[in-house]
């Protein structure tokens, strides 16, 4: 890193959306590197506390002033083309990055550097393997995109050679972050006010898994077809995971404990391993196998991770119990896919002794609206399902699509659900209909993770 900062004469740096989950992860590498870091944030967080007490310098207005002082500014996908910030680095003409390309400069400084792609399970086997690595003599540094309380947060700081990220396939920033290793979990419908249709997100993915050196390996989930058309030719050496095929790791006697999380035996090399998780369901299996073939292929061995990838309890957001009411046990999940949710309610569906109540908070109304059909048959696993309104992130509301559209075409599909707008008034259902040992599952990449957290406090001070 070091390196890095002389070579773009780097004293201080601007990150504009400092406070996101991968912004904040790349300013506190800075901070560990020397650097001075400045950002801006309108929200309030544990993680810009964290910053600010590391020495960042953080505004919670966007204002131009604000990044005159710096070299380098970094931005994050989530900012407008018209911030004041931005605007104004470009008058002054400093460089400027998006966070995807800042990233992808970051992991040219590490000889080996492994990108976790896929629409689906991206944060879980990160963290997976990050609780694997960070036992063994890799030290890496590790960014992920959730916090891990194994790690203490959302990036982890190492002193080896290797460096660990997520990749998103957003507006194809895969093609931006320069891996040694590729990891493509699964590839499906979405993003799609961005890409043409999955056709287009195949190419993508098959372009990064090309961009990998001879020298280097592609990880893939040889049982999802889509990858496996995105793999086709590929210079680098490759290494398959799966349940279904006959892969390089492979899973089999998929289990399941009474807390509904896997047990399977791992196939490698024609020696088995029993394999336990700390983890809900079958898309966990997948997984562990990912991150198993990247931490033995790194020189773990297959002892050591079938010993720390049990310690792997889960990240938080990902199937994450936020407490209990009596016997109602309030679930939270970031899923906001519908390949997603069912993978969720077919693992909550192992552990559940009484009724899943699903509140859903549906993600943009672009991916509501082109996936709506999708959503419409994700909730068969549900006993009650409430539907809240779209929370719009990135996007404005072009009227096209409401909840409401969701509601009618579950119903259309035989399955029920009601439209409940405010989340006190989702509240105050949930606490007059509660029945015991209930399931209150929380859906939704936005701030849907509040309303399990709310109904905690209110039990707490009746």
């Amino acid at each position: 890193m070091g390196f890095f900062l002389k070579k773009h004469n780097i004293d201080n740096i601007f990150f504009i959306g400092i406070g996101g989950i991968g912004m904040s992860g790349l300013a506190e590498l800075l901070i560990s590197e020397g650097c001075k870091v400045k950002g801006t944030d309108t929200g309030e967080s544990q993680i810009i506390e964290r910053l600010k007490k590391m020495g960042a310098v953080v505004y919670n207005k966007h204002e131009a002033k604000n990044v005159e002082s710096s070299k380098v500014v970094v931005y994050t996908d989530a900012i407008r083309p018209d911030n004041p910030e931005l605007l104004r680095a470009k008058e002054l003409g400093l460089e400027i990055y998006d966070r995807a390309s800042f990233l992808g400069e970051v992991m040219k400084l590490f000889p080996n550097s492994v990108c976790v792609s896929g629409t689906h399970g991206k944060t879980t086997t990160t963290s997976m393997i990050a609780s694997i690595t960070t036992h063994t003599q890799m030290d890496p540094t590790i960014l992920l995109g959730g916090e891990l309380d194994e790690i203490g947060g959302n990036i982890r700081i190492g002193k080896g050679n290797i460096i660990i990220s997520e990749a998103c396939e957003y507006k194809a920033n895969i093609l931006k972050y320069n891996p040694t290793m590729a990891m493509i979990l699964n590839i499906d419908e979405d993003h799609l006010d961005f890409y043409k249709n999955i056709d287009d997100i195949i190419a993508t993915f098959k372009k990064y898994a090309d961009d990998v050196p001879s020298t280097g390996y592609v990880v893939y989930n040889k049982d999802d077809e889509h990858v496996l058309e995105a793999i086709k030719d590929v210079t680098a050496k490759t290494i398959s995971f799966g349940v279904d095929s006959d892969a390089d790791y492979k899973a089999e006697n998929i289990t399941y404990d009474e807390n509904g999380c896997a047990n399977f035996d791992l196939i490698h090399n024609n020696k088995i391993t029993e394999i336990k998780l700390s983890v809900l369901g079958k898309h966990n299996v997948y997984n562990a196998l990912a991150a198993i073939a990247m931490a033995n292929t790194y020189g773990a061995s297959l002892e050591d991770i079938k010993k720390y990838i049990l310690l792997y309890a889960g990240v938080h957001r990902r199937i994450e119990t936020k407490g209990y009411i009596g016997s109602v046990r309030i679930i939270d999940d970031y899923a906001h896919h519908p390949t997603e949710i069912m993978a969720t309610l077919e693992a909550v569906k192992k552990m559940a002794k009484g009724r899943i109540i699903t509140i859903f908070q549906p993600h943009t109304f672009t991916r509501t609206q082109k996936l709506l059909q999708g959503f419409a048959e994700a909730f068969k696993r549900s006993d009650v399902t409430i539907i809240t309104d779209i929370y719009a992130a990135r996007e404005k509301d072009t009227k096209l699509v409401h909840s409401k559209d969701l509601i009618n075409s579950m119903k259309e599909h035989g399955y029920d659900a009601m439209y409940i707008s405010k989340f006190e008034d989702i509240e105050n259902y949930l606490l007059d209909n509660l029945r015991e040992n209930d399931i209150i599952l929380t859906v939704g990449a936005g701030n849907i993770y509040k309303l399990g957290e709310d109904l905690l406090k209110i039990k707490d001070k009746q």
